[in-house]
């Protein structure tokens, strides 16, 4: 499961629900469920702009809830066209 940090991100910057929310031009209400509910599905467009207001890469919102390795089994991935092959 994806978990968002933003409360904990935020907290960490010392902003308020409504200072983020005005600072990330989202709706307030938004940004309760999304602090309420660390699961809650968002756009990236939402993420972008909370990742923005919060001066951090968006990567650095998001986490695997519980934590799942951060390599690939048997190596990495070398170019990102071996990633996932088109069918054809």
């Amino acid at each position: 499961m994806i978990r968002l940090r933003v409360r904990e991100i935020a907290r960490a910057k010392g902003l308020t629900q409504g200072g983020l929310s005005r600072k990330a031009n989202i709706d307030v209400k938004t940004l309760r469920r999304i602090l309420r509910n660390p699961t809650e599905i968002v756009t990236t467009e939402t993420l972008d702009k909370l990742a923005t207001a919060l001066n951090v890469d968006a990567s650095l919102l998001i986490e695997s809830d519980p934590p799942l390795p951060k390599t690939i089994e048997g190596g990495q991935v070398e170019k990102e066209d071996d990633v996932i092959d088109d069918e054809e």
